[in-house]
């Protein structure tokens, strides 16, 4: 028997997701798209260019919810098809684990992730990707930047909502800050 998450029938209208998100956290995963080389340390890492609600444009990881019934894996897949086309050949292990949890808050000042729209908790992965990568969906361009560039004062003042910190934190975990 095969497993299928109907993702189409998981989707809430904007007037539900509305109510919900004033009501109950939401869950979330991001991931932190990378490079490696053939020992397996991280070399590039990809940042989203995106068109904030606001209007405003900011760099990004990618991040979405998880669906009813959908489970992590398929959540991680699903987003980062969305967000770096068909052939990104994204390296997810049978059972990934997060390398932390990030949880966003309406209120900046309440954990340093910042959502406008709700209370989120965020599952957090670092992904190695090897296939070719595009931008897609609502996404407007996508850059490789080397570890050292992604943690620059340039490139992290072009990223919101406490973002910046989750690339800093990935690098760390995967071992490439001290």
């Amino acid at each position: 028997m095969t497993d299928v998450t109907d993702v189409q029938s998981a989707w809430l209208t904007a007037e539900d997701l509305e109510q919900i998100r004033e009501r109950l956290p939401i869950v979330y995963v991001d991931a932190i798209p990378v490079r490696v080389d053939d020992a397996g340390r991280v070399v590039k890492i990809g940042l989203l260019l995106r068109g904030r609600p606001d209007g405003s444009i900011s760099r990004a990881v990618i991040s979405g919810r998880v669906l009813y019934g959908e489970r992590i894996r398929d959540a991680l897949l699903r987003h980062i098809e969305k967000d770096l086309g068909g052939v990104a050949l994204p390296q997810i292990p049978t059972n990934p684990a997060p390398f932390t949890v990030a949880e966003y808050f309406p209120d900046p000042e309440v954990s340093g992730f910042h959502d406008p729209r709700q209370h989120a908790v965020s599952l957090v992965y670092v992904v190695p990707v090897k296939g070719d990568c595009a931008p897609s969906q609502d996404a407007l361009d996508l850059v490789w930047l080397t570890p050292a560039e992604a943690i620059s004062q340039n490139v992290r003042a072009e990223m919101t909502g406490g973002q910046d910190v989750l690339v800093q934190l990935a690098l760390a975990h995967a071992g490439v800050l001290s």
